[in-house]
């Protein structure tokens, strides 16, 4: 009992188990309850000494013995054992009986091959004359049952009986578990429970038997179907009444067992809101999250409104003037009766950092499920993100950034508003610093919605008031201050605002906006060149890039002059304006340059993309995507296996023959610098005997290097030496497709104004259409893809993409044409090459060669035919 190792007196607590004497034999037992272990040696000598008290005449020795089997038993044990407890489920004493139940668990549990012949008396001790017998048997069954419920199924008539006429709640409470394990195995069980449930649901007054009975409804399917429509009423008014108790165990138990009913009756659960919604504020951590759970859940287009205020005012720090110490008339009777001032306690709102994060994506997933399918108001829901980006204080600043994006592609009626509230973000300076510089820290964590602002209002900037006031705040001296992926945003957004600002200017040029014009072009020119040395590598690109562009601009401006008026208006009499000066007529009266962004930007409309739209496209005639677009190189070994020596003649038949030789009589230099070697008919016999007495050796040589474990042996081909210049293709390039300009990294959109947190928002007065499908690809395969699970942060089709027709000019050459061909479908027939021995005597000429080639190729096909 003390812990200390008394492995070495085994032997001895056996011999004491085996004293006549109950004291002794007692102390014998629990000496062997706390020491033995499952590897001890000695429980192979306890078999016949259990045997023996287990079928003593002293009802002591029988109690002691089986308390001790419980605790020692081994699958040996439990094997050998197990008749003679079964036998003992029959023994006239009831105290025997029930410690013989309760410890055949463990025997079944070590040897499961005896519940086989265990059960029928099992079952029988169900209608034991004693209650404590009855109690210990529908425990084991409880546990057991757990494993294999199915199995278990022949006990429902006893234990129904049992649930009608027993008083026993804690008995009650394990037999309507069992009845949750097998009821989903038997759905007739059912309606022969559904009265009797409902009936200790309505009468009892223990909250742990009726808590039981509400959770074997949910997890047995009793609430299905019209006969459980008034069950799971009884159930939710009875949960309902927890929630205002003050005990917060029922609160929390409450709330889990309404979590479950919910998907099925939600309109029962939506009765008690004020309810549910007054948990979220409780200062117990445990039941707010469960309160959200079930918020969550019940949640619908009709409350989705006030619920998003209510979990909003979570994150609402309180009025810093109503101060949480005491007074000084508390301080003094505190002092008084020597007790300590209790303070309130923190609202949910001065919770941790992970309490807030998971509020704030709370309230994000639920307005996003479904695709804001309970979202009627799109201008209020832009409000929302705003409102969140301010007060959440917690690192979700992305998923606000991409369910803006999202919004402001997806619904137009919205993008004017969302432009309003973009012009307003990028003028506060709550946002700049990454841990928020408003009041009682605002904006922390929230730094990304600045990239959607920017984003909105270079990508929709068509709909800005004033283009003048958004290009100070995009370039500004607090820019740097920003995430270099916020600031590349920024870059990319400046460009746009300018280009259609300029398109708008030359559309109604004056020459009084030229100075203006050149002024911004200069402060923009000023604010790129701070950019265009930054470390980070895409912020270094876009502004270098823009900057150039901006270069052109500003020396475009530079060179204009202002043209003077017509002095004839109706122009006939202006020789600029006749037919026949066509230079007079096609120069326009305002900068060229003013036209060179905006058609970067606006050659394809923006629309979401269809979550199948990939999987969608159509695979064109004669496609096979399975087969390889670049044949793949045959390994170089297994290519020439057969052709080695093919190969290696020609090496060794251009060995003293001269080389390739050009019309100027100069040897050819295509395969590198190589050493001049006397031609084969200008060798002396001298030089012949030489060469053939080197070659001899050379390959003596190799046949002693090739045995040798020590050396390593390149058996690799010289490729490179058979490499022919002249047979490589040319391919021209000319008619390769332009890279894609459109840089989906700058697109992110933003939120709307910020309503007070606390007023509901005033109904709808603009019809809201959402673009839910997204934009499929001409000509798509219709294929059924399966719908998004409502559980994700944002929607799967949430990637803006460009599509639709480019307004762009014809090009001024005529299109590439390539012929169709007829694909190859047929699988060649396999060549043999097979090494072809030269005979002596024959040409050594290489056109002579090539044609003994051609000759054996030949041969090889009539072969083949036959």
């Amino acid at each position: 009992m003390m812990g200390y190792d008394m492995s070495w007196a085994s032997f001895h607590v056996v011999e004491v188990m085996s004293s006549p004497r109950y004291h002794l034999k007692s102390m014998g037992y629990l000496a062997a309850t706390q020491s033995f272990e499952q590897d001890t040696d000695v429980l192979m000598l306890t078999t016949n000494l259990l045997k023996k008290d287990l079928t003593s005449a002293k009802p002591l020795d029988v109690a002691v013995a089986l308390n001790g089997l419980s605790h020692i038993v081994t699958p040996d044990l439990a094997r050998d054992l197990s008749r003679d407890l079964i036998a003992m489920l029959t023994h006239s004493r009831p105290a025997i009986r029930k410690r013989a139940v309760l410890a055949l668990y463990k025997v079944f549990m070590k040897y499961p091959d005896s519940i086989e012949y265990g059960m029928e008396r099992m079952k029988e001790r169900l209608e034991d004359p004693d209650t404590g017998v009855v109690c210990a048997t529908v425990n084991v069954l409880c546990e057991l049952a757990r494993q294999n419920p199915q199995a278990y199924l022949p006990f429902a008539p006893p234990l129904f009986h049992i649930l009608t006429t027993s008083n026993n709640n804690w008995m009650l409470i394990k037999i309507i578990k069992l009845f949750g394990l097998i009821t989903p195995h038997e759905p007739r069980l059912i309606r022969k429970l559904q009265p009797p449930i409902t009936e200790l649901i309505s009468t009892t007054p223990a909250i742990s038997l009726l808590y039981e009975c509400v959770h074997t409804c949910i997890i047995g399917g009793m609430l299905q179907g019209a006969s459980g429509y008034s069950l799971a009423q009884t159930c939710v008014t009875k949960l309902a009444a927890f929630l205002e108790d003050s005990d917060q165990n029922l609160k929390y138990i409450a709330l889990l067992a309404l979590v479950k009913i919910v998907p099925s009756y939600p309109h029962l659960v939506a009765e008690y809101e004020s309810r549910i919604l007054a948990s979220v504020d409780d200062q117990d951590l445990s039941i707010r999250m469960r309160a959200l759970d079930l918020v969550s859940a019940m949640a619908n287009r009709n409350n989705l409104q006030s619920i998003i205020q209510q979990l909003l005012s979570h994150l609402v720090k309180p009025d810093s003037s109503l101060s949480t110490t005491p007074t000084a008339a508390q301080s003094l009777v505190a002092a008084a009766s020597s007790t300590v001032p209790t303070l309130p306690l923190s609202s949910p709102a001065q919770s941790s950092m992970a309490y807030r994060t998971t509020l704030s994506r709370r309230i994000l997933s639920l307005c996003a499920a479904d695709l804001y399918a309970n979202v009627s108001d799109f201008e209020w829901y832009v409000s929302v993100l705003v409102d969140l980006a301010y007060v959440a204080r917690a690192p979700v600043g992305e998923m606000i950034r991409d369910q803006l994006i999202d919004i402001v592609v997806r619904v137009k009626q919205v993008r004017r508003y969302a432009i309003q509230i973009s012009m307003r973000i990028l003028g506060d300076e709550t946002f700049i610093s990454g841990s928020g510089n408003g009041p009682d820290g605002e904006g922390a964590g929230c730094q990304e919605i600045l990239a959607a602002a920017a984003w909105i209002c270079g990508e929709f900037g068509s709909e800005l008031s004033d283009v003048r006031k958004v290009l100070p705040s995009l370039l500004s001296a607090d820019t740097e201050q920003l995430a270099p992926d916020i600031v590349a945003v920024y870059i990319h957004s400046a460009a746009k605002v300018f280009g259609i600002w300029a398109v708008e200017l030359a559309n109604h040029w004056d020459e009084d906006d030229l100075p203006e014009v050149k002024a911004s072009v200069e402060s923009i020119v000023s604010g790129l060149q701070e950019f265009a040395s930054s470390p980070d590598f895409e912020v270094q690109e876009r502004a270098a890039n823009i900057l150039q562009l901006f270069n052109f601009i500003r020396a475009d401006l530079s060179s204009y002059r202002p043209k003077p008026k017509p002095e004839f208006p109706n122009g006939f009499a202006d020789a600029s304006t006749s037919v026949f000066d066509p230079v007079g007529t096609s120069e326009p009266h305002f900068p060229k340059s003013l036209y060179l962004l905006q058609p970067l930007f606006s050659a394809y409309p923006l629309n979401p993309i269809a979550p199948e739209a990939q999987a969608s496209v159509a695979v064109p005639d004669g496609l096979d995507l399975d087969a390889w677009i670049v044949p793949q190189a045959k390994p170089v070994v297994e290519e020439h296996a057969d052709g080695t020596g093919e190969i290696k003649k020609k090496k060794k038949d251009r060995k003293g023959k001269g080389k390739d030789v050009g019309e100027d009589g100069m040897k050819s230099k295509k395969n590198g610098k190589k050493k001049s070697k006397v031609p084969e008919d200008e060798m002396t016999q001298e030089d012949i005997a030489k060469a053939e007495e080197r070659a001899t050796a050379k390959a003596r040589r190799m046949e002693m290097l090739r045995d040798d474990p020590y050396y390593i042996i390149d058996d690799r081909p010289k490729s490179r030496q058979n490499l022919d210049v002249d047979s490589i293709p040319v391919i021209r390039l000319d008619d390769l497709p332009p890279l894609n300009s459109v840089d989906p990294v700058s697109r992110i959109s933003t939120p709307s104004r910020l309503p007070s947190l606390l007023r509901p928002s005033p109904s709808p007065q603009v019809s809201f259409a959402i673009d839910r499908g997204g934009e499929m690809p001409p000509e798509a395969v219709k294929q059924t893809i399966a719908p998004p699970s409502p559980f994700e942060q944002k929607p799967s089709s949430a990637t803006p993409a460009r599509s639709g027709t480019p307004v762009m000019p014809p090009p001024s050459f005529p299109p590439y044409e390539v012929d169709d061909e007829v694909p190859n479908t047929s699988n060649p027939e396999l060549v043999k090459v097979a090494r072809i021995r030269k005979k002596k005597g024959t040409g050594t000429g290489k056109k002579k060669r090539v044609k003994d080639s051609a000759d054996s190729v030949e041969a090889l096909g009539a072969d083949g035919g036959h």
